[in-house]
């Protein structure tokens, strides 16, 4: 991801933001901004806020097709899955931020199978 996507996505977190995750040690938010495809890593990225910091979190292609039905790796399916799933997406992100200290995330496939990450 370019310096410059990092930029547009921190801004973006700073201006517009979800209310933080009750459940968090750390004030946790996300922005309302649109992720953004990335198709050398074949994800999608968006941004957090960790107590006020931005941090880029990302979610794999694979994880997208796997758990939110994205047809293919090209950009309009990634990000279509991403919008249909990003409740789900934000509520596991934000169990890893809280578990990992406030790192950036790559959310993978096998995440979300892990017991406790699935949806009720």
């Amino acid at each position: 991801m370019s310096t410059a996507h990092v930029a547009a996505l921190a801004a973006a977190s700073r201006s517009t933001s979800r209310p933080a995750y009750e459940d968090s040690t750390m004030h946790i938010t996300f922005a309302d901004e649109a992720p953004v495809y990335d198709g050398d890593d074949l994800a999608v990225h968006f941004a957090a806020l960790i107590d006020g910091e931005p941090v880029v979190c990302s979610i794999s292609a694979e994880a997208l097709e796997d758990h939110f039905g994205a047809e293919s790796p090209r950009e309009e399916h990634l990000l279509d899955a991403f919008t249909r799933g990003s409740a789900r997406i934000r509520a596991v992100c934000a169990e890893v931020l809280d578990d990992n200290g406030g790192q950036p995330v790559v959310l993978r496939s096998g995440l979300f199978r892990v017991a406790g990450m699935e949806p009720d």
